[in-house]
């Protein structure tokens, strides 16, 4: 290592104390409200999008009552039409259930994942990422009511 080198590197090490020494100084003693927005936050999520749902209006069942409403007896294979882009299908019930989907990407393995009633009451819900056309298999002994949501 040349001597302007060692300067260099110096001058970035004593660049990057100062900037540490900065930060840590003008630093608040608040804890903060873990509620709060912040502004840059914000304006990046809206910059950078974020993952929208899959429209239930584009996932077809063999066990569909309605449009987003599903009566899984054993099991099911929901058809969701290719969303365009990354999306997430969001599927809810009251009981628990299991997911079996493809993972997004050029991944060559297949996801599963039994989700369970939340504590506080409010059901179980499974988000699955999905990025072309595809079928997610639902099942759960017994037969349980799933229904695909926008949130």
């Amino acid at each position: 290592m040349s001597g302007r080198q060692k300067v260099l590197l110096a001058a970035l090490g004593v660049l990057l104390v100062v900037l540490f020494a900065v930060a840590v100084g003008t630093g608040r003693d608040e804890r903060g409200d873990p509620s709060a927005r912040n502004p840059l936050v914000d304006l990046l999520g809206r910059a950078g999008g974020g993952r929208s749902a899959v429209d239930p209006a584009t996932v077809e069942a063999d066990c569909a009552e309605g449009p987003g409403r599903l009566a899984v007896t054993g099991r099911c294979a929901l058809r969701v039409a290719d969303p365009g882009g990354l999306r997430t299908l969001i599927l809810r019930g009251p009981d628990a259930f299991t997911v079996e989907a493809p993972a997004p990407g050029d991944a060559d393995f297949t996801v599963e994942d039994t989700v369970t009633p939340a504590a506080d009451g409010t059901g179980a819900v499974a988000r699955v990422a999905v990025d072309r056309a595809t079928t997610v298999l639902v099942s759960c002994p017994g037969g349980c009511l799933v229904t695909v949501s926008e949130s």
